[in-house]
């Protein structure tokens, strides 16, 4: 086969070059993803045309990269929105500690300023 010219295939020595047609795969799916695309802001919406699933990449900073996969574009577009949600719970402090009580329970009542111990009129006087 090393050195010899190959006769088949439409790449024959002395014929010329075969029009090759390009075929859009999927096409009602790849312009879904380019349409949530432009939609969602902070994403990067893919197709996978060898998988045909949807896929999401988050583009703001993550400690973790995040990447959802559905096999729909309504699928996807609800995951995307509920990893917003998880990761705009998970960017907010947490909450302070409930006040205790002596005994060692917590107190069901919200937490107060405390009040200044001086009383500003009574020293004036």
């Amino acid at each position: 086969m090393i050195g010899r010219s190959r006769r088949c295939g439409r790449h024959r020595d002395g014929q010329a070059p075969t029009k090759v047609y390009r075929r859009l795969w999927d096409g009602p799916a790849r312009s879904e993803a380019e349409r949530l695309d432009r939609s969602c802001q902070g994403w990067s919406v893919l197709y996978s045309l060898s998988e045909r699933r949807f896929y999401a990449l988050a583009a703001w900073p993550t400690p973790e990269p995040v990447i959802i996969a559905d096999d729909t574009a309504e699928g996807l577009e609800k995951r995307m929105r509920e990893a917003e949600t998880t990761f705009t719970w998970q960017a907010l402090p947490a909450p302070p500690p409930a006040p205790t009580r002596r005994d060692g329970t917590r107190s069901q009542a919200p937490a107060v300023t405390p009040q200044h111990p001086r009383r500003p009129y009574r020293d004036a006087a």
